[in-house]
């Protein structure tokens, strides 16, 4: 009974969206934006999921489509036409992520030559690396639920372009670093610093799809990522990850339970790291438990932010089910365990968040209705994350 009431209300939340940004009824002029995108997909496939309703996978398939014709493609004022990765109209359609996908921003990218504005980049159009890997993670998916070895080729050719636009050696040598936005053709760097979890999340998700194609498609002749992998886990080394904003620590829970799922699957060269990104999730969410932010009024609060939180916290038995499955792990067990049972302490912190925000009346205050998709389809991962938590 309870799985029917939050079945239906995930079918609410994302009926809204689907009407809401053009996706159904279809509009010819659909609102895309590359980070709500990549959840929705998770939370369609959840539906999916749940139903086994052929009109609802059929809805994922057509958000991958609308997707990759609205953000593969150069922007209506822009007077740059057809694919941003230069391929022909056939080639485009065969290879949509080749030349990644824009953000979806509602003002143009800014010119070459025109000096930065740091508020308004906010909302200008370009390419982020980390909405790039959620995309990623979400192509996977659906590779998975579909059976369809395309929808992982698209993952894999979108991670190869990314990685060689995103990722530069300094002029004075060292290790590579990462740029965090880049315009919409990957020609020039719009932000140059580096994304705190950037590499981390590009290392997992790199071996996510790794991992797919030699588990679900070892008959299909699909690209590696060896060379990419190698150059994250050098970026990683020695990498701070400790960070109090929510949304972060949600991101670094996520990237624990792939880490725990890809040891299941028979790696061990992972357990290093999995400790490592479990303290630093630990520490911040004794930072973030302490400031007391969550008192707040919801007008003084980010849903989306919190609601990444939530989602990651509700992965944290997961992570525990694969230290306990996977043998690789033995030697690090015991510390490891001891990691999770630390963060076990912070579910009710989910569960308050996930309370705080299915309340009416706190999302009517400004900071949802101003980010109100991404709010909303973060709301419905946090309901049902298992498809967005799985690898």
């Amino acid at each position: 009974m309870e799985q029917d009431r939050t079945g239906a209300r995930i079918r609410e939340i994302m009926g809204e969206f689907a009407g809401s940004t053009g996706l159904e009824p279809v509009s010819p002029h659909p609102h895309r934006y590359l980070w709500t995108d990549a959840f929705a997909v998770c939370n369609y496939l959840q539906i999916f999921r749940l139903t086994g309703d052929s009109v609802d996978r059929d809805l994922v398939l057509r958000l991958v489509d609308q997707v990759h014709h609205t953000l593969g493609r150069h922007r209506e004022d822009d007077p740059r036409e057809g694919w941003i990765s230069g391929l022909s109209e056939q080639e485009g359609r065969l290879h949509p992520t080749a030349g990644g996908l824009r953000i979806g921003k509602p003002l143009a990218e800014r010119r070459l030559g025109e000096p930065p504005d740091e508020r308004l980049e906010w909302e200008q159009d370009g390419q982020y690396y980390h909405y790039l890997t959620k995309w990623m993670h979400a192509l996977n998916r659906v590779g998975r639920v579909t059976r369809d070895p395309v929808y992982l080729r698209w993952a894999i050719e979108l991670a190869r372009s990314a990685h060689a636009a995103f990722t530069y050696r300094p002029p004075s040598g060292g290790r590579k670093r990462m740029y965090w936005k880049m315009s919409i053709d990957l020609s020039r760097p719009l932000v140059r610093s580096m994304g705190q979890h950037d590499a981390l999340d590009g290392f997992v998700t790199y071996s996510e799809l790794q991992a797919a194609a030699a588990r679900d498609f070892s008959g299909s002749p699909l690209p590696g990522l060896g060379t990419e992998i190698a150059d994250m886990a050098d970026i990683c080394r020695g990498g701070g990850w400790v960070t109090d904003d929510p949304l972060g620590i949600g991101g670094l829970l996520f990237d624990a339970v792939r880490i725990s799922q890809l040891t299941i699957q028979g790696s061990s060269r992972y357990g290093e790291l999995l400790e490592q990104v479990l303290e630093a999730a630990l520490i911040g969410l004794e930072s973030f438990a302490e400031s007391g932010s969550l008192h707040l009024p919801a007008g003084h609060r980010l849903a989306f932010r919190e609601l990444g939180l939530a989602i990651g916290l509700a992965g944290i038995g997961m992570v525990q089910d694969g230290i306990r499955e996977s043998p690789q792990l033995h030697g690090r067990r015991g510390l490891l365990t001891q990691q999770v049972r630390a963060l076990l302490r912070y579910e009710p912190l989910g569960q308050a968040i996930l309370k705080s925000w299915m309340d009416v009346k706190n999302r009517e205050a400004g900071t949802w209705t101003a980010h109100r998709e991404i709010n909303m389809v973060m709301l419905a991962t946090s309901l049902a994350p298992g498809e967005f938590l799985s690898v």
